[in-house]
């Protein structure tokens, strides 16, 4: 798998994580990044928050050594308070990339102008690119989508002006706003954005197996995948990914009891940023995807989405996994 670049920025492989919003905080970035991507993103950042010194947000750009490379992405509506967020990450964040957020569909962002609402006002999307690329002295990248809805899909001409603006890489979600994250993710697109720009672009959408992210790099001739909700509950798929793109090897998947421990790493990781409380609230949903799929899980799902400790978690966990070893004596599985 040959190394390839954004900006200055030298990338080992050809696999990208996704920046999920409350999701992507440096617990799970931790774990992921021990599987060996390219690229990680974290979770976007409101420019908003940063101008008005938000303890929350400005908190959200601690990185680790650990991560590198790792791309900030921030997020907002007005262009020149987008530029001094630019700034302010540029000045306070260790993180090798900045990249803006032009394809959130969340109505909370879009409503205040950003995220894919961008995608309406190419002129204004553009002139915000170029101003922040002026402004910052690291390599800026953009994650959008294929437009605002069926009737405005505008993604070719969109990536030509990310690219005139100064861009270094973008990122292509192969939905349209309004499909939200419902539907195929349409590669086509991807491939007509390839065949339109020169510079790196990573292809995003529904990349669940090591053989979508061969498939998507040969259907699309995109230099990488980004891959977001497929790593809920299983981010040794980066692992089973970079492995199948750079020898051909499928890699097994994880035994249950290596897929719970990395449940709990990332419980341990996340009580050192968060109180208990917080932290154990923001696990229910990521222990559910880590027993997705495992035989009998119904008999735990309800107690793992009221987890109020560690210990609690951790529990009902060794008793899960006591009940399969002893469900696979009794019927040979």
């Amino acid at each position: 798998m040959a190394k390839w670049k954004i900006g200055n920025v030298e990338l080992e492989n050809q696999v990208v994580v996704a920046p999920m919003a409350g999701i992507s905080n440096t617990a799970f970035r931790k774990i992921i990044k021990g599987y060996g991507p390219g690229l990680i993103y974290a979770e976007m950042v409101s420019t908003n928050g940063l101008l008005y010194d938000n303890k929350k947000t400005t908190k959200m750009l601690e990185t680790f050594e650990e991560e590198h490379p790792i791309t900030m992405q921030i997020f907002g509506g007005d262009k020149e308070v987008m530029r001094q967020g630019a700034l302010l990450v540029e000045q306070n964040c260790d993180a090798d990339i900045i990249d803006i957020n032009f394809g959130c569909p969340a109505g909370k962002v879009n409503r205040s102008g950003g995220g894919a609402k961008w995608m309406l006002d190419l002129e204004g999307a553009k002139e915000a690119v170029e101003t922040i690329v002026k402004a910052v002295n690291k390599p800026v990248t953009v994650k959008f989508r294929l437009g605002w809805d069926e009737k405005h899909i505008n993604v070719v001409e969109f990536a030509k002006a990310m690219e005139e603006a100064g861009a270094s890489a973008i990122a292509v979600h192969g939905r349209t706003r309004s499909q939200m994250y419902e539907g195929k993710a349409r590669w086509e697109y991807i491939k007509q954005v390839k065949e339109a720009v020169s510079i790196p672009v990573i292809g995003n959408g529904d990349i669940r197996t090591p053989q979508d992210a061969k498939r998507m790099l040969e259907e699309t001739g995109c230099d990488a995948v980004m891959i977001g909700r497929g790593t809920l509950g299983n981010p040794y798929l980066i692992k089973q990914c970079v492995e199948y793109l750079e020898n051909g090897v499928e890699l097994p998947p994880l035994s249950v009891h290596e897929r719970f421990e990395d449940c709990l790493q990332q419980a341990r990781l996340l009580l050192e940023i968060r109180d208990e409380r917080v932290a154990m609230s923001q696990m229910r949903s990521h222990a559910l995807w880590y027993v997705k799929g495992i035989p009998g899980n119904h008999r735990v799902k309800d107690r793992l989405a009221r987890i109020e400790s560690y210990e609690e978690l951790k529990a009902i966990l060794e008793e899960y996994e006591a009940y399969l070893e002893e469900r696979s004596k009794e019927y040979g599985e």
